[in-house]
Parts: structure tokens; sequence; C-alpha cells
């Protein structure tokens, strides 16, 4: 890896150092697209970004504002009215992550200023995002509802904490509370032992490689900017520093891994379950179900689930839940609504090809760097997750190009998207 970005890896590891060595810490984890918008701005004498949003009527003032900042990935059509406003050839907006001189933080110095985040504040946030998601991976019974029912904890808000969105001291005392309960302690300072002795013993060793990982950020960066540099006319200059980018037509699950920044096979649902003993806080323990679970089709081993896979192709990249007589094996962890679906056309870009059966969960909430499935009016949309600076959580593909603010989209009606397999 070039990008310089591991250099503010290093810096919160020297601040952490309980943090294992692999872990590094992404401070600038929602900065997924540097441009060179700010740049010309200052050269054309366009002193504030309101004055460039007045030239621009079909590009809001927020979104302006969030593509200039780096927070979401512009639109081919906006980058070329964008650049038509600075005078500049749209290609030259773009920013090579992969050159040796770049410097995200370089980048973002004026963007970010003196808004940084404490060390030892992400260092927490990270651990309580990768003890969450242990917790709920080592408990099939805790699924969403549950959170959210029992916990008081809404499935935006739980994204956020499981994406590590910001310092645990900046949620607020409802938030804080719903957490100490969840994990069973009594007060913000038992919560902060609590998860720093469960990284210490190397419970959470396999979530936090999924939490402000700059690998995420620089993988998905990489992806989504080649193919704007080629729908806008350039060649997608690939890195001798992204082997995944440039094996990507070898295997449709490179592709998956270069599309969405992680990959389905190693997702949190499906990595290893951290050992559990005697020493371990009753917090972390699974809990038993108060009933047994649903009987459920069986393979001939009797720990093999089989769901029911649903899918046809509607218009607009749009799938219909019609039974397809076929079943797919699930994740251990799966919830008792999990089914499979069955795409047969390419969503998401190159991100997610044809021919493929995802296995879908509506008990878990979607996090950012994964896929959904989310039910609109007329059907059923496979979209990549991710959230901005501000923490909305956002839904996207390419194509069709389609993106939806899921912070206002009923939670009942996104599922997550637990592994993929492709045929």
């Amino acid at each position: 890896m070039t990008e310089k970005s591991v250099r503010s890896g290093r810096r919160a590891r020297t601040a952490t150092a309980s943090v294992p060595a692999t872990l590094e810490i992404d401070a600038c984890r929602s900065l997924v697209f540097p441009n060179g918008i700010r740049k010309f701005r200052k050269q054309q004498n366009i002193g504030s970004l309101l004055e460039l949003a007045e030239r621009l009527p079909d590009i809001t003032y927020i979104r302006l504002s969030k593509i200039e900042r780096g927070e979401v990935f512009a639109r081919a059509p906006e980058m070329r009215a964008i650049a038509a406003a600075l005078q500049v050839d749209p290609l030259d907006l773009l920013v090579d992550i992969d050159d040796p001189v770049f410097d995200i933080e370089d980048w973002a110095e004026p963007i970010m200023g003196n808004d940084r985040t404490d060390p030892e504040a992400d260092r927490l946030a990270v651990l309580v995002a990768a003890a969450v998601r242990a917790r709920r991976v080592a408990d099939d019974t805790l699924t969403i509802a549950v959170l959210e029912e029992q916990y008081g904890i809404a499935p935006v808000i739980l994204s956020r904490i499981e994406n590590a969105h910001k310092p645990y001291d900046r949620w607020n005392d409802e938030v804080r509370g719903s957490l100490r309960r969840l994990f069973g302690v009594a007060d913000d300072a038992a919560l902060a032992a609590a998860v720093v002795a469960a990284c210490a013993r190397g419970e959470l060793d396999a979530f936090l490689s999924l939490v402000a990982n700059p690998q995420i950020r620089i993988t998905k960066t990489r992806t989504r900017t080649a193919a704007l540099r080629a729908e806008l006319g350039g060649s997608p200059a690939v890195s001798a520093e992204a082997p995944a980018m440039r094996q990507a037509g070898a295997s449709g699950a490179r592709v998956l891994n270069a599309s969405i920044g992680s990959s389905l096979e190693t997702s949190v649902l499906e990595r290893p379950v951290p050992v559990l003993d005697a020493a371990t806080p009753p917090a972390f323990a699974p809990k038993a179900p108060e009933s047994p679970a649903p009987a459920q089709p069986l393979g001939e081993d009797a720990s093999v689930r089989l769901v029911p896979v649903f899918g046809s192709p509607l218009p607009d990249g749009l799938l219909a839940r019609t039974p397809t007589g076929t079943f797919v094996e699930v994740p251990r962890s799966a919830g008792p609504n999990a089914y499979g679906l069955r795409i047969g056309r390419s969503t998401l870009g190159a991100g997610l090809p044809g021919r493929a059966v995802l296995v879908v969960d509506p008990d878990r909430f979607p996090s950012a760097g994964g896929l959904a499935v989310i039910e609109q009016d007329t059907g059923l949309r496979v979209i990549a997750i991710t959230f901005d600076r501000q923490g909305h959580t956002l839904g996207f593909s390419l194509n069709p190009d389609f993106e939806v603010a899921l912070d206002a989209f009923d939670p009942a009606r996104i599922a997550t998207v637990l592994s993929a397999m492709f045929e």
C-alpha cells in the first residue's frame, strides 16, 4: 500500500498500544473520495462553496459539500457539471491515491482542520464497535429487533456504533446507557475496562480488522474512482499496489472484495467466533435461547441448515421474491428468517456479477462496507452500504446508478447480505 494514510494508522497504534499491532485505526475513514474540487475552486477565486453551488442548479449545496469533502462519491454527470463550472477537464478533478506524493492527511487538513478525534477516544470507539459485533455473533438470539426492543438501540444507531462512527463519549446518555445494559456493567469506566480486557484476551481479534481499517476505505476508493475515470472517458489506471483491482477479472469473489471493500466470505458473520472461557465477563457470554429454534430443512448433516431461494429479474435492477424451488445452505449464525436471493444480472457495477445467490438475513441491520437488500414498492434491490461524515447511512449501486438515504428508510424493509455464492 503506497497511500500515506498508513502513517496515521501507526500514529493511532502508538497512542493505543493495547490494540493488536495488525490493526490500523483509520482516522480519515469517512473520506472515501479525495478530489481536486477545492483546489480548482480556490484557483478560480471562488471563495465559498455556496458561490460554486449557485453555478450548479442541479446539485444541492449539501451534496456538493459532501462531494468536495470526499464524504460521498460523485456521479459522472455531477463531475462533468462541476468541471464545467470550474473550467477544467473532469478527469483533472480525480485524485490517484496510489501516487507516491499523495497523503490523505495533507489532503484532508483544510477540510478537517482542528476537528480531530483524540486517539484514545478513537481507540475506545473501535473496541466498543468490535465488542458489540462479537456480542451479537456469540448470541444468535440478539437480533436487531431484540436490540431495539430490549436495549433501546435503534438499527441506525447500531450501525454507527459497529462502525465506530464517533468517540464513545460523544454518544448521549441514552445510547451509552443502552450499551452499559447490553454488556451488564454499571458505568462507562466499567464498560471501557471490559472491552479493553476482552481485547487483551484476544476475543475481539476476529472483529477489529472490520472496524476503522484503512484498507476498506482505500480499496473502495480505488474501485469507484477507476470506474468513474472510465465513465468520464479516461483509462482506469490500476496501480501495481492494487492487486485486488488487477486480478478482478480472475474471480467473482475478488471483484466483490474490490467493490465493497471487504470480503463477504470473511464478513463479521462468518469469521471465527471468539472462544469464551470462564474468565470472560458475563456481558460477553452468549445467552441461552429462551425456547428451541424452529425446525428448519436439514441436509444429511444435522449441522447444515437450508433455506429457500427466491428471485426473478425485474426492470431497473430490481428483483421479485419469486420462489425458485431450490435451497441454499446458510451460516450457522443466520437468523430464523434468512433466505436465499438469486441475482441474474450484474448489479452494483462490477462488484457483484450476475448468476449468484445471496444469503439474506432480515433480522440483522447492515454495516458500512457490507451489502444489503432493501424492499421497495416494486421489488427488492441489492445495495452497498456506507455512511458519510455526519453518520448518515447510505446505500448505493452503480448499475443502475442508485443511492438512498437509509436513515429515513423503514428498518423492517432492510436486510443484511451474509454471504454470496457465485454460479
